[in-house]
């Protein structure tokens, strides 16, 4: 063995092993609602090294990288047997995307990727490209994957290279490890991103929230977060689809908007986190917002906070797209605490930790946007006037 094969070989297992063990802390006082953390919980730097590089001297004499780790982010969340798992969407250098599974002890710091990358089987159409996966525990005792699927756009004009189809691909799981692919959902959508299943059946019926659009980028006419039910989950097709969650014009979410996890059931309805898309000079901007719906009708929206519940600061506007902040994952414990998975700018994941006392307090109390600047300013001098009478007291 080549002292520069041994030596590199050293320098970057040693370095990885410090990535992985090193501790995540709270950041500084934060708004009362969610605590961020000093250092994300993966980036491609944790990508092991066996994915990377060729360990056989003869072949790679100067331990060269093979195939590289573009980025790691928009992870889907789940806790099993005490532990914390984010199947990840890994980028490698060629642009394709795939699903990994980290797993950590206390859900905060030590995300170690499993050896292998989470083998996904194909349908007779196969994806070129499979991406944010959204993981729910469903009532019928499955562990269900809804991932986007994406094909190149069979009716693009000859040389357009950049159409595509995105829909809803569907797989199941009882261990995350094998994985049993599922056909995809149909609707009457042209296109699908964002679909999410909801933890429990609904009328009898598996329960969707989805995201009807009619370009892959542009909306068109969709018009928000939808709703849809299925007899059957093998072969899930909704045949109607209402809008629960509507974009608004100079809002968060005025072009486009998405569930982003399954929600959280609480006795007071169920806690959803989802995303809001706004046009800027600089190019789209994803903030996370939050809603409450009701228990037993969750299509229906009770409260709606006003504004942006996370959006990107610091390094997390800086990456392959800037100015981004998403979450597909999420998980809530027995205790009430809450562990935010979200990622930053498309190139690295990040965790905000909360209670289900504090975002229930959050989404019942913090009140709507009124949706015009003279109502806005209205509604703060009202919290300004009783600031101020309690102050006097």
């Amino acid at each position: 063995m080549n002292e520069t094969f041994r030596t590199r070989k050293q320098q970057l297992t040693d370095h990885y092993e410090q990535l992985i063990a090193r501790p995540n802390t709270k950041a500084a006082i934060g708004n009362g609602i969610f605590d961020r953390y000093e250092n994300p919980v993966l980036t491609a730097e944790h990508a092991p090294l066996i994915w990377k590089y060729d360990f056989n001297p003869e072949t790679n004499p100067y331990f060269m990288e093979r195939l590289g780790i573009n980025c790691v982010f928009n992870p889907g969340a789940i806790a099993l047997n005490g532990k914390f798992y984010l199947v990840a969407r890994v980028e490698g250098h060629d642009r394709k995307s795939f699903f990994a599974v980290a797993e950590s002890d206390n859900g905060i710091d030590g995300f170690r990727f499993w050896d292998r990358p989470v083998v996904l089987p194909e349908t007779e159409n196969p994806d070129i490209n499979v991406y944010d996966m959204r993981l729910v525990k469903h009532e019928d005792g499955w562990i269900y994957g809804l991932f986007c699927t994406e094909r190149k756009d069979p009716q693009a004009a000859p040389g357009d290279l950049s159409s595509a189809v995105a829909q809803c691909g569907i797989v199941r799981t009882k261990d995350l490890v094998d994985w049993e692919r599922l056909a995809d959902l149909k609707t009457s959508s042209n296109q699908q991103r964002n679909v999410v299943l909801h933890p429990e059946f609904v009328d009898g019926q598996y329960a969707f929230y989805t995201r009807p659009q009619d370009g892959f980028i542009d909306t068109g006419s969709g018009g928000g977060i939808g709703w849809g039910l299925s007899s059957s989950i093998e072969n899930a097709v909704i045949e109607s689809e209402s809008i629960i969650d509507h974009r608004h014009y100079h809002t968060i979410k005025e072009v486009k908007n998405g569930q982003g996890p399954a929600p959280i059931k609480t006795d007071k309805g169920w806690l959803h986190i989802a995303h809001g898309v706004r046009n800027t000079a600089a190019g789209l901007r994803y903030v996370l917002y939050v809603f409450l719906s009701e228990l037993d009708r969750p299509n229906v929206v009770t409260h709606r906070p006003g504004g942006h519940f996370i959006a990107p600061e610091g390094i997390e506007r800086v990456g392959d797209v800037s100015n981004v902040v998403f979450c597909n994952g999420v998980i809530a414990q027995d205790n009430g605490d809450v562990y935010i998975y979200y990622a930053s700018s498309d190139t690295r994941c990040h965790v905000a930790t909360t209670t289900v006392d504090q975002l229930l307090d959050y989404a019942m109390n913090t009140p709507e946007d009124p949706l015009r600047s003279y109502a806005c300013v209205q509604q703060r001098i009202g919290l300004i006037e009783r600031n101020l009478g309690m102050a006097s007291k």
